[in-house]
């Protein structure tokens, strides 16, 4: 049991594991609910737990028997039904980290970086200290100064402003896998989405654009300036980003062409050229591309590449040049594991494998889809008529367009769960 007085700082909580009595791991913390009283301190009503399949729930902190350094330890007693927030509720990492607070002492303006929660007589936990970072107004306050105050000496803390800041939800975003960033970004109010993807590296929200809905990924390509809008559509796949693009009226998708590096631009003008759910409309145009004299080191190099999915990383495209999406007529395919098994200093044309088929850019959807299952593949060239290699189809790029539009979305937990406890 948590000791009186016991006091845990909510974004140091983030991302604890939560174990149930007999010790086996049940998820991990998110955020922390905070209820506003009127006369009270503001009571800290439960923990958002994300649990396996990226599921958030409630818990109630009257089900959590302990707080400690690494762990959270609750009743085993777990309401399976997805979080809701409700309107009298605050998330503490969702909502006020970032936010902009006045020091009642007259020492300035402040950025709230942390809350505190402690343990209170009754088993109830209660927010009662901010950590914050001075903002370089106030008597001889130096901006970056950070200090822990009381939430009476603040003012404007449930007070939400449109000029709220983002930088430390960004800041964690990226140690997270961009599916889960994704999935914190579509559970957030509108205004708070925006303000987090502003906040965001172009990187960093082109790989959460490609993981969001449609919906969700229109709304922030709206919000955005022509010009970020661009260069954010520049990071992403080129089939992504023409996906997109797809779904915006052609007066914006335009303006969006015009704003992108020509390069880029020309890209994606090709692939929005070919029908959606065909090989051409599924297809990136940057695969892994080398010629047959280029040594099994120095592919394996390029298919370490960070920018590279697991599936693109399984295969390189040998063709004659130029190495450019039209090639050069296509010779084969090396594939890693191949490679692993050869000694570095053989050229991949030694080990090119050129029974390989292809696919037009005019293959539906459908014989895409059976060609991957047929021959076991990750990736399926796909060749003019001249056979050159025009891009490539993945197999997440295929599964992205069998499943329902809302397939992100999709609650498949129990209907019958409890209500919060």
């Amino acid at each position: 049991m948590s000791s009186v007085g016991a006091r845990v700082f909510v974004a140091r909580l983030a991302g604890t594991a939560v174990f149930d009595p007999l010790g086996d791991q049940v998820g991990r913390v998110r955020d922390v609910v905070l209820l506003e009283r009127p006369s009270a301190p503001p009571h800290a009503v439960g923990l958002v737990v994300e649990v396996p399949g990226k599921r958030r729930i409630f818990l109630p902190l009257t089900r959590v028997t302990s707080i400690d350094t690494g762990q959270v330890i609750s009743t085993g007693l777990l309401n399976v039904r997805r979080f809701e927030q409700r309107a009298t509720e605050t998330l503490v990492v969702g909502q006020l980290l970032e936010r902009s607070v006045s020091l009642i002492d007259g020492s300035g303006e402040a950025t709230v970086e942390d809350v505190a929660i402690e343990y209170q007589r009754g088993k109830d936990w209660v927010a009662t200290k901010l950590s914050v970072r001075y903002r370089g107004s106030g008597l001889l306050r130096r901006r970056g100064t950070t200090r822990t105050v009381g939430l009476d000496d603040v003012t404007g803390l449930f007070q939400a402003t449109p000029e709220q800041g983002a930088e430390l939800l960004a800041e964690r975003y990226e140690e997270m896998k961009p599916a889960d960033a994704a999935n914190e970004l579509h559970e957030m109010e509108s205004r708070r989405r925006l303000q987090v993807a502003a906040a965001l590296s172009d990187e960093q929200l082109a790989d959460i654009l490609e993981e969001l809905p449609e919906d969700d990924q229109v709304e922030i390509l709206a919000g955005l300036a022509i010009s970020r809008a661009a260069d954010v559509l520049e990071e992403m796949q080129p089939d992504d980003a023409t996906d997109l693009l797809r779904e915006l009226p052609d007066e914006r998708k335009d303006q969006l062409l015009a704003a992108m590096a020509p390069g880029e631009a020309a890209d994606v003008r090709r692939l929005l050229a070919y029908e959606d759910r065909s090989a051409g409309g599924l297809m990136t145009t940057e695969p892994v591309v080398l010629g047959p004299e280029t040594s099994i080191a120095a592919a394996l190099a390029h298919v370490r590449r960070r920018d590279l999915n697991p599936a693109l990383a399984s295969t390189v495209f040998v063709v004659r040049p130029p190495l450019e999406t039209p090639t050069g007529r296509f010779i084969g395919v090396v594939h890693l594991q191949r490679m692993l098994r050869h000694p570095p200093h053989e050229s991949i044309g030694q080990i090119v494998d050129t029974d390989v088929v292809g696919v037009r850019p005019d293959t539906p959807l459908s014989t895409v889809a059976r060609e991957l299952a047929t021959y076991n593949l990750l990736v399926l060239p796909v060749l003019d008529e001249g056979r050159r290699l025009l891009g490539a189809v993945s197999v997440d790029d295929v599964l992205d367009h069998l499943l329902p539009d809302d397939w992100r979305e999709v609650d498949d937990e129990p209907a019958d769960g409890a209500g919060r406890g």
